[in-house]
């Protein structure tokens, strides 16, 4: 029997959350894609909280009209970025969250890149 696109989803991961676990001091930078925005949160597994979260909900991202959803995602991983420098975090550990290393999760990466995060 095939699996369905979100217990595929699932599996995928799962299995990286084998491998990828966040700490205060480098947390985990989780990715949730919906069809129409980009969900961003820094995690410390070993506490079990969020220590920040950015989204294309967000004004500064919202307010800019007309652009793609990829764009949008560049958007918010600048913009996360910003938020890690306010709080003092520089590096963390990218869990792409069982999508494809590949469009707008790609953008998101390479925007919080781009804002100084290391990955």
């Amino acid at each position: 029997m095939a699996l369905s696109k979100l217990e595929r989803r699932a599996r995928v991961r799962r299995r990286i959350r084998r491998k990828v676990h966040g700490t205060s001091l480098k947390p985990r930078l989780s990715v949730f894609r919906s069809n129409r925005q980009i969900y961003a949160q820094l995690i410390d597994d070993i506490n079990g909280v969020t220590l920040l979260s950015a989204c294309s909900r967000e004004k500064e991202v919202a307010s800019k009209t007309g652009i793609k959803k990829t764009e949008q995602a560049s958007l918010v991983g600048k913009l996360l970025a910003s938020k890690c420098r306010e709080k003092g975090i520089s590096e963390v550990v990218f869990d792409r969250g069982g999508y494809q290393y590949h469009g707008r999760v790609k953008s998101l990466a390479d925007g919080a890149r781009e804002g100084g995060l290391k990955f």
